[in-house]
């Protein structure tokens, strides 16, 4: 589809943030000067259209198209003034003396440049902001993943001061139940020692 001058006003561009680019302001500005020259240059090609158009069928005016041939003069008569043919309309040139076809081929031009730099700008901040993205969450996974080891390793090294603990008091349980056990029955064989040297019935037989 052809480029138009509406669809350079109607375009609509993405803002950028976070990062130098074009002032929007004078990039509309811009693209005002462009649309002017641009309109002006279409204006000229259809004036040129419709004068080639009225020379091609015939409709010049009467100076060029109704020329009647001169009248052969007789021997007494001054000879006919010749008529000279009119000058071929010449194409109306840009302001700055391009022509029009020229200009408008340079305005397109501008107008595409600009446009494909907009896009790159576009292209460009996207793959920033992604690159940036997969970093940040790469950071972020490491740190978990570092986080998470440290917290296993703490909780393995409790763990294995708690089973030690456990292990010791087993075995302080184990002991104290021996050492109770022996001080009852050296207690108990006291007593019947006691009971016997005294002619009393030892404890055993009494079923203690």
């Amino acid at each position: 589809m052809a480029l138009t001058p509406d669809d350079v006003v109607t375009k609509q561009f993405q803002h950028v943030r976070f990062k130098e680019g074009f002032d929007p302001d004078e990039v509309d500005d811009f693209l005002d000067e462009i649309v002017v020259e641009w309109r002006k240059t279409i204006a000229e090609n259809e004036e040129l259209k419709a004068k080639l158009a009225a020379l091609e069928s015939g409709d010049a005016p009467a100076a060029e198209s109704t020329e009647t041939p001169a009248p052969v003069p007789a021997a007494s008569e001054e000879p006919a003034p010749v008529i000279e043919s009119a000058p071929a309309p010449v194409a109306s040139t840009g302001s700055d003396g391009t022509p029009p076809a020229a200009a408008s081929a340079g305005i397109i031009e501008l107008a595409q440049r600009l446009h494909d730099e907009h896009v790159a700008e576009g292209v460009s901040k996207r793959d920033q902001l992604i690159s940036d993205a997969q970093t940040q969450a790469a950071s972020i996974l490491a740190d978990a993943e570092a986080k998470g080891r440290d917290e296993i390793a703490r909780l393995d090294k409790e763990r294995a001061i708690l089973e030690t603990r456990i292990t010791e008091l087993r075995q302080f349980e184990r002991d104290y139940r021996t050492q109770l056990r022996s001080w009852m029955e050296g207690k108990l064989r006291d007593l019947e020692t006691t009971n016997t040297s005294s002619g009393a019935t030892p404890v055993s037989t009494i079923g203690l």
